[in-house]
């Protein structure tokens, strides 16, 4: 089961000003909803009132196809390139594994150590519903994010009741209103791993993870992958994994978050002035990319190291090869996959209306 995670940018619901020049370049698709505070003068970000690219919302600039050709052969020769260091990796990884030191270094750091005394066997039934709505959470944060950074004010706009004046988009109080639950959730998710003992499968407790997670890098890079046995323990690469998650990834998510909001205090601070507003979207944006990164692993994993069996610990808590948790994931996708697809700002709209106003202007 993935810990409470994901996903980025907690920014708890506010009127955001749009965002600063300074931050142009650093905006991402996981932006702070509404757009965050600026450090230096100006009169905004990217986008104008019409929401579209430009000053002043002018429509597309000149070269924009040009430009879109030179982004996409980019790309192309990115993933060719990726393509080639995948392979390469393959290759030094099996190779190292046939010499005598390789084969000597998987035999003393197989991949996993003995976990503390105590540690309990299984999965808590919490860890079920914990992880569906994690994943669910991420996708809404993620989809809001990114239209936000793309579409930004198309759809309107909303001015909450306790205040006189300022707005956000309606996909900016979208994302801050998940945002806060994916918080919320998140230190339910916390409390609950410390009360169950289930800390002492992804808190490292031993200078041994290091070379094991090591080890196990190796093994899964050379496609000759490690044992697994998730019930009762995570190979050391998934326990370091799970920990960045759950105790760096997020809490960074979360601080950058609330510096682009309007809860940060305002002023000219050491602090703010070591962490400005671009600074604070660049790390958003990596924070949001890690995630991405992961949850594309991670269920990459899941898939192909028995599927039954981890979708029965993921879902139900038990260690079987019965089709139930396969059935149970299916509905959490259809769920979580149909919720993204509404995520409109129409939709938006209906729940927006009941706690200030709506309009179709900032």
């Amino acid at each position: 089961a993935s810990p409470g995670a994901a996903a980025p940018g907690a920014t708890p619901p506010g009127a955001p000003a749009p965002a600063d020049p300074g931050a142009r370049a650093a905006a991402g698709p996981a932006t702070a909803a509404g757009g965050g505070k600026s450090d230096a003068p100006g009169k905004g970000g990217k986008f104008g009132k019409s929401g579209k690219a430009g000053a002043g919302g002018g429509g597309e600039a000149p070269g924009r196809g040009g430009w879109l050709r030179g982004r996409r052969a980019a790309i192309a020769w990115t993933a060719v390139a990726l393509v080639f260091l995948a392979a390469a990796a393959v290759v030094l990884a099996r190779w190292f594994r046939a010499t005598s030191v390789g084969a000597e270094f998987i035999a003393t750091y197989p991949g996993s150590y003995p976990l503390p005394e105590g540690a309990p066997e299984g999965f808590s039934p919490w860890l079920g519903w914990q992880h569906f709505f994690n994943f669910f959470l991420m996708a809404l944060i993620i989809k809001s994010g990114l239209w936000l950074r793309y579409r930004r004010g198309e759809g309107g706009w909303f001015q909450p009741r306790w205040k006189s004046s300022g707005s956000m988009p309606l996909m900016g109080f979208l994302h801050a209103a998940v945002d806060l639950l994916w918080v919320v959730n998140g230190v339910v998710f916390v409390v609950l791993l410390f009360a169950t003992g289930q800390w002492m499968k992804i808190v490292p407790t031993s200078w041994e993870a290091i070379p094991n997670a090591v080890s196990a890098g190796i093994q899964y890079v050379s496609l000759d992958w490690p044992t697994e046995n998730s019930w009762v323990h995570y190979n050391a690469l998934q326990e370091l994994s799970y920990f960045a998650v759950t105790f760096i990834a997020a809490p960074l998510a979360i601080i950058s978050g609330l510096r682009l909001s309007e809860l940060w205090p305002a002023g000219d601070t050491l602090v703010n002035r070591a962490f400005t507003t671009r600074r604070a979207t660049i790390l958003h944006v990596a924070t949001m990319v890690f995630f991405v990164v992961f949850i594309v692993i991670h269920v990459g994993l899941v898939l192909t190291t028995g599927l039954k069996r981890n979708m029965n610990h993921i879902f139900l808590a038990t260690d079987g090869e019965g089709i139930g948790g396969v059935l149970v994931f299916l509905a959490a996708i259809a769920v979580t996959a149909a919720a993204v697809i509404a995520a409109r700002p129409f939709v938006v709209a209906l729940p927006a209306s009941r706690l200030g106003r709506v309009t179709s202007r900032p």
